[in-house]
């Protein structure tokens, strides 16, 4: 992440806010499952199979699948992509989340919200480098784990403010989570459009302004 301009980590905020507020209204719709934090999943994908809960454990099983088809499509798109992988791979979030949202407007709301694990799936793809990627927009444990190890360097003298982009991260995905669970509360799933347009928008722009690395 240290890698990355002011450009592409406020890009970061946005996307990471976007994820948040994708995922909290996932985890609303789903009733306490995720469709970006598969370690969340697989917790309750164990919590499931002790339990011999048949429901439960095709939840949390089609939602890490979806993911991990989100992941290769993302990687696929932002690969023949090429100079514009970002604006490629946030195209596949944004359909992503149309047909997530269109499940939903037919009466398929249950399949949209576990569909929204593929957009975000796709998203963690936006960012990469040599086909692996360079910021988890939707991992932050990590991002975490990462801004605590820069705060102990900076005590010990290093640089003093290198941890603030990743708290800028975090603060990116806390803020979609707010706007996620309000936008719920006043339209349910339907509040899935507005994603998917922020998305398309977030496509068309970056294909005039590149972001260097």
């Amino acid at each position: 992440m240290m890698l990355y301009n002011r450009w592409a980590i406020g890009l970061a905020f946005c996307l990471s806010g976007l994820a948040g507020y994708i995922d909290t209204i996932g985890f609303i719709s789903l009733g306490g499952f995720f469709v970006s934090f598969m370690s969340g999943n697989t917790t309750r994908l164990g919590i499931e199979l002790a339990g011999l809960k048949g429901g439960g454990i095709a939840t949390a099983a089609t939602i890490l699948v979806l993911f991990v088809c989100g992941v290769i499509s993302g990687s696929l798109a932002g690969h023949f992509g090429r100079r514009r992988s970002k604006s490629a791979v946030l195209a596949v979030v944004a359909l992503a989340l149309v047909a997530a949202a269109g499940l939903d407007t037919v009466g398929l709301s249950f399949a949209g919200a576990l569909f929204l694990a593929f957009a975000m799936g796709a998203e963690n793809s936006v960012f990469q480098r040599d086909g692996e990627v360079t910021i988890a927009l939707t991992y932050m444990t990590g991002t975490l784990v990462k801004m605590g190890q820069r705060i102990a360097s900076a005590l010990l003298g290093g640089p003093k403010f290198a941890w603030v982009r990743h708290f800028v991260l975090w603060i990116g995905l806390l803020t979609g989570c707010i706007n996620g669970a309000i936008a719920h509360y006043l339209v349910g799933l339907g509040a899935v459009w507005l994603a998917a347009l922020a998305a398309a928008i977030f496509a068309i722009v970056l294909l005039f302004l590149p972001l260097e690395e």
